[in-house]
């Protein structure tokens, strides 16, 4: 049971330190709403979406006022409609179609976001797939609220090379159809290696298909409130250091838990997961790059930046555990750099770079997130980044995503502004040398040895 004192000892985390719950995001399946029939596909999804969900705004608002916990976002995640449009959609207009009945649900709810315009093709795409990854620049045009990925890779079966060659075309093609817009539309789409199938973070949430008919994910965030912790242990040894995060880990956590159970129990949906991401926002006090300078760090990127990443995240997450029996979803430290001002001033101080930045993902929850890079940076290019990025998720047993955004007219120097939660982002530098007999080989790259386990 979560006591009356332990919601009160969260009252000074959030009124000064940032906490939030950044979530609650619901699950919902949409297999019992497969048609051969796009017309009546897209009315079994859209009647399913607003029936289930109808109530989840109103509930988010009422445990808002109930615990005073600040609910940042109501989303959804949906079945990757790769796999619920195969038999109706006969173009890439059909998916669009499917697109447009999502974001008219999400709107109809009053959601912020909805997930799951994805596809998992780790191993192989069927031709249905092709045309909802094709569709993608269309469907995000076309959307206000709707978010997209393609998990491209997995531990278990290597990483689908035609599949990174094609994304990085599409990254290309969403930047372009968003260009009088500093190419925002690439900040709804990511693509993954071992997507979990419970993420309620956007832009990568989709519901899984282990996972029951309807379910309660909560997203919980509280980097500001880490970094208070560790300011009143400063100078102490490692031990102290990670005996300070895991039990201000467990705390957060525990918010967590008592918002989804509380969600759960009012909607009459089963509780999933609390995934306790330490995702920052550009909110001064609310960085993850900060936790890392008062750990010892002049700026994020220094030399001890993976270190003591992957000391953070590691306490995160057994703090975590501790505090709720279904802990899941990505659980540990983003690291986007448009989202947190401490990483924005690493970038423009010439501390992190982009390689620095992937070697920190070895040990992150995540990735490359959000990072803005020049608008003529090649198609193949932007594959390989994703291809090294997925290589390090499928050897490390681990996910691993890249949401990037090459802002179309825009040079190293440059700024791309965001607004809101997702801030603005300098342009940074990509290594201008060639990978284009790499990236345009066909076939994909087998799994490791150690995936072998049966």
């Amino acid at each position: 049971m979560i006591t009356q004192r332990e919601v009160l000892e969260t009252n000074e985390m959030i009124e000064k330190e940032n906490l939030d719950v950044r979530t609650i995001t619901m699950g919902i399946s949409l297999l019992d709403c497969i048609s051969s029939d796009i017309d009546e596909l897209t009315k079994n999804i859209y009647n399913k979406i607003t029936t289930t969900a109808k109530d989840l705004v109103a509930v988010g608002q009422e445990i808002e006022k109930k615990y005073a916990i600040p609910i940042v976002n109501k989303r959804i995640s949906v079945t990757p409609i790769g796999l619920v449009g195969a038999s109706a959609c006969k173009s890439e207009d059909d998916y669009v179609k499917i697109a447009k009945t999502l974001d008219e649900a999400a709107k109809a709810v009053g959601v912020n976001l909805l997930g799951g315009y994805s596809a998992l093709v780790s191993k192989g795409m069927t031709p249905s797939e092709e045309m909802l990854i094709r569709s993608i620049p269309k469907a995000l045009k076309a959307t206000e609220r709707i978010c997209s990925s393609v998990n491209v890779g997995s531990t278990k079966t290597g990483i689908n090379m035609d599949a990174v060659r094609l994304i990085g075309q599409i990254i290309k093609e969403t930047a372009e159809i968003s260009k009088d817009n500093d190419s925002m539309a690439c900040m709804k789409f990511v693509v993954f290696c071992n997507a979990p199938d419970d993420n309620p973070f956007m832009a990568g949430a989709f519901h899984g298909v282990t996972e029951a008919d309807a379910i309660i994910n909560v997203g919980v965030s509280g980097p500001g409130v880490v970094k208070n912790a560790l300011e009143k242990v400063r100078g102490e040894s490692f031990e102290v250091l990670c005996e300070t995060i895991k039990k201000t880990a467990f705390k957060v956590t525990r918010v967590g838990q008592l918002v989804a159970k509380e969600a759960s129990r009012k909607l009459g949906i089963p509780f999933g997961i609390v995934d306790l991401s330490l995702a920052p926002t550009p909110a001064v006090g609310d960085s993850v790059a900060d936790i890392l300078c008062e750990i010892g760090l002049e700026y994020a990127g220094a030399p001890g930046t993976t270190a003591a990443l992957a000391l953070l995240n590691d306490q995160v997450k057994k703090g975590g555990v501790m505090a709720s029996s279904y802990v899941g979803g990505l659980s540990g430290a983003f690291i986007p750099v448009s989202e947190d001002q401490g990483m924005i001033n690493a970038v423009e101080a010439g501390a992190l770079t982009l390689e620095k930045l992937e070697a920190m993902t070895c040990v992150c929850s995540v990735g490359l997130d959000m990072i803005a890079i020049p608008g003529d940076t090649k198609a193949t290019t932007i594959s390989g980044i994703i291809a090294d990025e997925m290589a390090i998720g499928m050897i490390n047993q681990k996910t691993t995503a890249v949401r990037i955004i090459p802002a179309v007219g825009k040079k190293v120097g440059d700024v791309v502004e965001f607004g809101g939660l997702f801030g603005y982002a300098p342009v940074m530098p990509v290594n201008q040398y060639s990978c284009d007999a790499f990236v345009n080989r066909t076939g994909r790259i087998p799994a490791p040895i150690h995936s072998f386990k049966n």
